[in-house]
Order: structure tokens, then sequence, then C-alpha cells
């Protein structure tokens, strides 16, 4: 059923008025739509391998790929100071 034009105008209006007044309720309210949608779409892509249809790949989240990045750069960097402080305790030893 479609809206009126008098209609989608108060809810514009409404919506205005709601960012204005309240910014952090209309953030937790995009987090939950956020969330809904991707919930949505995981059952739609169950429904569709149930039923044998070829499901796309998803793309991991940028957010996903920068906490992976960041975890290997930090294990790099525990495993590049172990290294030199073996090495540095290895030549103290020998001495």
């Amino acid at each position: 059923m479609a809206w009126s034009q008098d209609e989608e105008r108060m809810l514009a209006q409404i919506e205005r008025h709601l960012v204005d007044e309240d910014p952090r309720l209309v953030a937790r309210l995009e987090s939950f739509n956020d969330r809904v949608r991707r919930s949505e779409e995981s059952e739609r892509r169950r429904a569709a391998k149930a039923s044998g249809e070829e499901v796309p790949t998803r793309r991991p989240r940028r957010s996903t790929v920068i906490i992976v990045i960041s975890w290997l750069l930090i294990a790099t960097l525990v495993a590049t100071l172990l290294v030199l402080v073996l090495r540095h305790e290895a030549a103290a030893l020998a001495f």
C-alpha cells in the first residue's frame, strides 16, 4: 500500500526532528536496522542453500579486515621482539 504525499512529508518531518533532538537514538536505531538486515540476509542465504540454489559469497566487512590486519601486525611485532631478545640472551651467554 503506497503512502500519500502528505504522509510521506509528515514522516520526513518527524525524522528530521528526531535527528535534531536525539542523534544517539537515531544512531542506535540505524545500528539495529543494520543488524536486522544482516539477519534477514543470512536467513535468505540459509533458505537458498537448503533449496539447492547457488549462494553468492559474502565479502568480509571493513572492520573485520582491519582487525585481522591489526592482529597480524601485533603478532609479527611480538615474534620479532622475541627473536631479538633471544638472540641478545644467546649472545650474552656466549661470553
